[in-house]
């Protein structure tokens, strides 16, 4: 703040001081290091040739002494010489600015904010003394334009007191117009390139080195925001450097921005340079004695005591092996060259208008001889032009030139000494954006795998899982968790696990969907193959009793057992066996629409001939009493073939009721298995269903209790035994049958159902045929009507 002060006083004394003097007076000279040459407009430059000043002690009672440089920059001094050489070529060259000489007035800022003010005040006021106006203040300015500061935070300063004059300045790194506010739109260029190259080799976790000033604060934070808003890593570790501890950083680590064409150029690679030296004294005398390690005299106290050389001036400098001299990198240099020749150009323009067609008021143009920095503004904000070295420069709305950035790589020499090479570029276009180009084979990597190293703080989740937040960590460090059971991530860092379809399930490893399994009682499948066998078996044993009955008819055993309904039983029983393939299969709408109505009818055709030969046989035995023979006349065959259709009938009522009020129909259940379909028929009416069987069971329980009471007849009337034990064997079946089929899930309810229905057949066709066909075939001598009259003598002969 002091300096500040100190500067404008003697500003503003100056100012008095034309207030009351008719010409302009110097008050005060600035005593900064600078070189110097006259032309007809004169450029400024502002580099920093020292690395430090020392500023002297304030005691506000005495004029302050001038600031102290020390520590020669090698970078700086360069860029002096590319400044004094790029004008001496525009001033060769006839066709940019013809009969106009370009000058320049170039200072060293000593790396100081307060020497940096010094200078460009002074070159903008005139204060130097090198380019003063004539008493009536006309002429060209006495610089028209600033090149620098190439420190940013000075950028700042000097550009907000020099916008106030309008007097532009074209700054490098980054090559920019400054006016009266500062921005740093190039650095989130600087940023956008940095994080392709991370996101090339999948850099995620990476640390931030900055140095303690504007630029590197302002990059720090636009790098973690440019990271946050990406997506593309985060922070390990942010370090700021104080002072000088990250300059060699700072200039061959961090930044290298210039294109590959300068890289290669040779239009300076020469000693040529060496003339425009030139210029205030100690600035060269320095440069010598450091080149040449020897002193002027008078040497320093003890300087020839320790051997040290005096210098003569005749020394050879195209010989000299130093830093000065190597062109083999010039990037830095390079934005010196491109920010002169944007200052030339626009100068140009500016003289190659046609009156009434200017820009400014009235469609006038600017002139050399009134010439005001402002007006150079205007055309240095829309200049276009291409470079020797096949680069374009333009500038856009915020005043900054589109990027080229050299990616560069570090090799090691044998002889232990690094040398740089170009790998890549970044070029940013209007149309295209940044690119990134990069030959990765020319990369040394410092390792022994020779590979890119990996920088992640978690490893990328791979399809199948996804990433789940440490608490408190970055968001780069994370775990990956699997993902459950029915989701899926088919890419790389999923946040999420996405359900699949509801046909679908995930597949092993979780990364994509598969169709899921289909389940129902199928014929393929060994439980059908038995079900279906089964069936079959029991169809084809009742169609070969049946066929023995039909044979034997004639015979006493067939006629003795009521041929005619036994013949419906066997037929019914076999109707019984062949509905339950109709629940093995793919379920469709006519299978599950038909199996509980065949089912039903057949079951209650069955059980009602049951019935009714338990009738037959209670009426036979109560004919057989003295004055009991009407009981078989109202009781003959037809009548019992109208109880058996009438009981028939009364099923086939239900089954069509059931049927048209709410019909079973198919059925995909997914709540059964997560991970597979399983198809059914849903009954579509438990009410129905629950009549159906509950009717069967009503006839199968009567039945029961009429053959019950008839199982102590006469041994010649015995089959009501065998009735009897048919249906105990058909309702523990079906008793059985209930929690069972209510327990069982899927197609293994519809196999309960089929084995229920395969048991209580083959009970029946057992109990009721498997000792008459047995007589029948293998004993004969038994079937004859004495022996199954047994003592008594019997009326019943169907």
């Amino acid at each position: 703040m002091v300096l500040v002060l100190q500067m404008f006083s003697s500003c503003f004394c100056s100012n008095v001081s034309s207030s009351i003097s008719s010409t302009c007076q110097v008050q005060k000279q600035f005593l900064v290091n600078g070189i110097h040459k006259t032309g007809d407009v004169v450029l400024g430059g502002l580099f920093e040739v020292h690395f430090f000043s020392v500023l002297p002690e304030l005691s506000f009672t005495s004029e302050p002494q001038e600031p102290i440089c020390h520590g020669f920059n090698v970078l700086g001094f360069r860029q002096f010489q590319t400044m004094a050489f790029t004008i001496d070529e525009i001033n060769k060259n006839s066709n940019l600015l013809p009969n106009v000489t370009l000058g320049y007035s170039m200072y060293d800022n000593c790396l100081t904010v307060g020497v940096g003010f010094r200078a460009a005040l002074s070159m903008s006021s005139g204060q130097d003394n090198q380019f003063l106006l004539d008493n009536n203040c006309i002429g060209p300015p006495p610089v028209l334009g600033i090149v620098g500061d190439s420190s940013s935070t000075h950028c700042i300063a000097i550009s907000a007191v020099l916008g106030l004059y309008r007097v532009p300045m074209v700054s490098f790194p980054p090559f920019t117009i400054r006016k009266c506010l500062l921005i740093f739109p190039l650095l989130s260029d600087k940023v956008r390139a940095m994080l392709q190259i991370l996101k090339r080799f999948g850099w995620t976790w990476v640390g931030l080195l900055v140095s303690d000033n504007d630029y590197g604060l302002h990059a720090a934070r636009s790098l973690q925001s440019d990271l946050a808003q990406s997506g593309g890593g985060c922070l390990a570790y942010l370090e700021v450097f104080y002072g000088t501890t990250l300059l060699p950083l700072k200039s061959g680590f961090i930044y290298w921005i210039a294109s590959e064409a300068w890289t290669a150029a040779t239009v300076l690679q020469t000693p040529n340079l060496m003339p425009y030296l030139g210029g205030t004294l100690g600035i060269v005398r320095q440069f010598w004695e450091y080149t040449f390690q020897c002193r002027f005299s008078p040497p320093p106290a003890g300087w020839l005591d320790t051997g040290g050389a005096l210098c003569t001036g005749q020394e050879d400098l195209e010989s000299a092996v130093t830093e000065f001299l190597d062109v083999s990198d010039l990037r830095p240099e390079y934005n010196v060259y491109k920010a002169v020749y944007a200052l030339a150009y626009a100068l140009d323009d500016m003289l190659q208008c046609v009156p009434g067609r200017g820009p400014f008021s009235g469609h006038s143009c600017a002139s050399l001889q009134k010439l005001q920095p402002w007006q150079l503004l205007y055309y240095l904000e829309r200049i276009n032009f291409t470079t020797a070295f096949g680069d374009q420069v333009s500038f856009d709305e915020n005043g900054d030139a589109l990027p080229i950035y050299d990616v560069m790589n570090w090799h090691w020499l044998p002889d232990g000494s690094t040398t740089v090479q170009t790998v890549g570029v970044v070029k940013k276009s209007a149309s295209t954006g940044e690119e990134l180009t990069l030959d990765e084979d020319r990369i040394f990597w410092n390792f022994e795998s020779k590979q890119p190293p990996r920088s992640v703080c978690s490893e990328s989740c791979p399809p199948g899982t996804r990433i789940a937040r440490r608490k408190g960590e970055p968001v780069c460090c994370f775990d990956c968790i699997p993902c459950s059971d029915g989701k899926f991530s088919n890419e790389t860092d999923s946040m999420e696990c996405i359900s699949c379809p509801e046909d679908f399930w995930s597949s092993p490893q979780h990364d994509h969907c598969i169709p899921k399994r289909i389940e129902f009682l199928s014929y393929h499948e060994p439980l059908g193959i038995c079900l279906t066998t089964t069936s079959l078996l029991g169809t084809l044993i009742c169609t070969i009793v049946l066929g023995v009955f039909i044979y034997h008819r004639s015979t006493p055993m067939v006629r003795a057992n009521n041929s005619e309904l036994s013949f419906l039983l066997l037929l019914s029983l076999k109707l019984c066996f062949l509905c339950s393939l109709l629940f093995i299969g793919h379920p469709r709408l006519w299978t599950c629409q038909l199996r509980h109505a065949a089912f039903g009818i057949s079951f209650v055709l069955c059980v009602s001939c049951i019935l009714v030969k338990t009738m037959v046989v209670l009426a036979v035995f109560k004919a057989s009493k003295p004055g009991g023979g009407a009981s078989l006349k109202w009781f003959g065959a037809v009548q019992q073939r109208g109880t058996v259709l009438v009981l028939t009938s009364i099923q086939a009522a239900i089954c069509t009721a059931w049927l048209v009020s709410s019909s079973p129909a198919p059925h995909k259940n997914t709540q059964y298995h997560s991970d597979k379909i399983v198809y059914e028929c849903v009954i579509g009416s438990t009410v129905g269903f629950a009549v159906l069987l509950g009717y069967i069971g009503l006839l199968a329980i009567l039945s029961l209790l009429l053959a019950f009471l008839a199982r102590n007849l006469p041994d010649n009337f015995n089959e009501a035994k065998l009735i009897t034990f048919s249906m105990l064997i058909f309702c523990a079946v079906w008793v059985a049958f209930i929690p069972a089929y209510i327990n069982s899930p899927g197609k293994y309810a519809d196999a309960v159902e089929v084995f229920a229905i395969l048991a209580s057949s083959f009970g029946l066709l057992v109990a009721l045929f498997g000792q008459k066909c047995y007589i029948i075939l293998l004993r004969p001598e038994r079937n004859t009507k004495k022996v199954v009259m047994g003592r008594g003598t019997s009326k019943y002969n169907a």
